[in-house]
């Protein structure tokens, strides 16, 4: 595609069509003028992103080496995960625009009259009944520091974000297309609509802030307005990044808008967020419904697998000391144990570890300097990291970043007016529900686990002990504050 530089020094590109295998794909400027469908393959291959190395850089000084070490961050090793991410994205805006091709004759009707209620100062995003969306949303969820928000963006990077037309099919077309917006979570639906004008007209170098925010406008105004730039724009996908942040006085206004906005204006939209957000979706079945089957990533911690290999030998090359070791299973045990697969505590736990080789002039990634760096430099994220290495989930429900799902949704069933009884009830419901069935035999203790619950009790109970007081002894008796203030308060 060719460059264009816009006058506000935005970068754009000039509109080529391509034609689709994929027939409702075909004959819509706003689909043909996005990137060519790719495989798997291809995906990974470009969301790649590997950092100059060269082993002469070991001989150089450590005080330089410290600094080169910090290209580490930039690193990104594709997963299976962000291939799914990555095909979610192009999708939600694909399909949005099927139902909004500019040279079909209604939706070109519709955006006329939208244009003339616009200048009548009518303000309304109420829903033609000529038009039917294809638009709808998707959801990333997931432990802090799993790299969500890092991931979006790298996807984003090649899916250009402003489009120009000129003609299509022969046919003038002046159009600028915005393929794509990122907002923050709003505080308020005002905020909402300031945050969408102020990044549209950075973008575009569009004057709508002034333009509009200068009549005074009351927010309904503001938000119908929103919908209209959505439109006239060609704008096919927002992304609402921190969504756990969302004032929560304010979710059913905030939602209302936003279905609207996929209903009416048929935009589509992906939220990004910790667990903390996951009760606002659950409690929101406007929203749930077309989040469930269209795209949903659910983003846990990694487990100490392959993917977890793959991703520390990725790193692993990088290694600017000057006696380089090899990966054995031994240190990725470690760096699991240490980090519990949380991405953004692997990495920096590698910079720093090799930092500190690099620093005590031992130019070597040993265990002991892991371990180390991990209790001295680590502090503040080990109660989380023993959380979750407890499994123990009322200890990681303490922690609301690294809430699981499958909790979350336990605990929105549970969570209503009969009280923390019902509540508890429910919860231990789930989990025995989550047991695989399995055929009932007689055991013997003698041939149970040292540490299995059964053979723990009953041990004790022959010492004289009471059940409360050995599962007290063994941890398994945690406070139970957390469900009795209520979830989300």
């Amino acid at each position: 595609m060719n460059k264009i530089l816009l006058p506000n020094g935005i970068e754009a590109v000039e509109a080529e069509y391509i034609t689709s295998p994929i027939e409702e794909y075909n004959n819509n400027p706003f689909i043909q003028s996005l990137s060519p469908l790719i495989d798997k393959e291809s995906i990974v291959r470009k969301l790649l992103l590997n950092q100059p190395f060269d082993v002469e850089e070991r001989k150089l000084d450590g005080s330089i080496r410290v600094h080169i070490i910090k290209r580490l961050y930039k690193v990104f090793q594709p997963l299976p995960i962000h291939v799914k991410i990555w095909n979610m994205i192009d999708s939600l805006i694909r399909q949005g625009y099927i139902s909004r091709n500019p040279f079909n004759k209604d939706y070109r009707g519709i955006i006329s009259r939208n244009g003339d209620k616009t200048n009548e100062r009518v303000f309304t995003l109420n829903r033609s009944t000529s038009f039917t969306t294809t638009a709808s949303c998707g959801l990333i969820s997931g432990y802090s520091g799993m790299g969500k928000t890092t991931t979006v963006n790298r996807c984003l990077s090649h899916i250009p974000q402003v489009i120009c037309h000129n003609y299509y099919n022969n046919t003038h077309f002046n159009q600028m297309q915005l393929t794509w917006l990122r907002l923050e979570a709003p505080t308020s639906l005002k905020s909402l609509a300031l945050q969408f004008f102020m990044k549209v007209d950075s973008i575009l170098g569009t004057d709508n802030l002034n333009r509009y925010i200068s009549k005074n406008l009351s927010t309904d105004a503001l938000l119908s307005l929103m919908g209209t730039v959505s439109c006239n724009i060609g704008l096919g996908l927002i992304i609402i990044d921190e969504f756990q942040n969302l004032n929560r006085n304010g979710v059913s206004q905030i939602m209302n808008f936003l279905v609207s906005l996929i209903n009416s204006c048929g935009v589509s939209l992906i939220f990004i967020g910790t667990p903390a957000c996951y009760d606002i979706f659950s409690k929101e079945l406007r929203i749930a419904r077309r989040i469930t089957g269209n795209g949903e990533v659910i983003w846990n911690n990694m487990s100490n697998d392959q993917e977890f290999k793959l991703l520390l030998k990725a790193i692993w090359r990088y290694q600017w000391t000057r006696k380089p070791v090899e990966l054995s299973e031994e240190m990725i045990d470690l760096f699991y144990d240490c980090t519990q697969g949380i991405l953004d505590l692997v990495l920096k736990l590698f910079v720093n570890s090799m930092k500190r080789a690099i620093d005590t002039g031992i130019e070597q990634i040993t265990k002991a300097i892991v371990i180390n760096v991990c209790e001295e430099e680590f502090k503040v994220t080990q109660p989380i990291v023993q959380a979750i290495k407890s499994g123990n989930i009322y200890k990681m429900n303490d922690y609301e970043d690294i809430r699981r799902i499958e909790t979350i949704r336990s605990m929105s069933n549970s969570s209503n007016k009969k009280g923390r009884g019902d509540s508890e009830v429910k919860h231990t419901v789930n989990i025995i529900e989550k047991e695989p069935n399995k055929i009932k035999r007689r055991i013997k203790i003698q041939d149970l686990a040292e540490d299995d619950l059964r053979r723990v009790v009953n041990d004790g109970i022959s010492q004289g002990k009471s059940e409360y007081d050995i599962l007290n002894e063994k941890g398994y008796i945690d406070n139970m504050d957390f469900f009795r203030l209520g979830v989300g308060l």
